[in-house]
């Protein structure tokens, strides 16, 4: 069986992971997936990549160089809201501190759009995916979701900035999408089918 190991320890981002990489096979085989907490990993990595891709290869290659044999995938994924010059970015996670609430961090983005119109309230989720094979390759792919910054929190099923990320085309935000409908449409489900087609294509 082959191994992956997901350079995370978010279980609401697991869950995403496990269901949208089911029953993957790699050169015929099966996989398992792991987080980095299940295959005991630890590994105090600094992102400091200037671009959600660099910060996804360089946790990527951070954990590969702690495991033999196995396919480390890592993401860095973020939300950009165009009226705020694409805040917060890259720096997703760590907005306004790694320990603030995301009850709060959606509170203040709210409060900062006060008074701004639909229109102009444009905004994406960006996942980049980067893939370090054994051997030391790395290939990266990145997925996007088009939306609109909401005017309050709505919806239990997501985690993160989904209670205000808003989706036209559905009514809902993505913390209100269903699993199957989230993991279809969603950043991260994108760039992890692309990366999966990869892997399963090429190796």
């Amino acid at each position: 069986m082959r191994r992956i190991i997901f350079a995370t320890g978010n279980q609401g981002k697991m869950r995403e992971i496990r269901k949208i990489l089911e029953n993957m096979k790699i050169g015929g085989e099966e996989t398992e997936i792991l987080s980095m907490k299940e295959a005991g990993i630890n590994a105090d990595i600094v992102e400091n990549g200037k671009s959600f891709a660099e910060n996804a290869v360089i946790k990527a290659r951070a954990v590969s160089l702690k495991v033999e044999d196995a396919i480390v995938l890592a993401d860095d994924s973020g939300l950009e809201i165009d009226y705020l010059n694409g805040e917060p970015g890259i720096y997703s996670a760590r907005y306004m501190g790694e320990d603030t609430s995301y009850r709060i961090k959606n509170a203040n983005l709210i409060e900062r759009l006060n008074g701004v119109e639909d229109e102009k309230r444009t905004a994406r989720f960006v996942c980049a995916i980067a893939a370090a094979l054994p051997g030391g390759n790395i290939i990266t792919e990145t997925g996007t979701i088009e939306g609109r910054i909401g005017y309050e929190e709505r919806g239990d099923n997501g985690f993160g900035y989904d209670p205000i990320f808003y989706v036209p085309d559905y009514g809902k935000t993505t913390a209100e999408l269903s699993e199957d409908e989230k993991n279809e449409i969603s950043h991260r489900g994108k760039a992890l089918r692309a990366i999966r087609k990869r892997l399963e294509e090429n190796i």
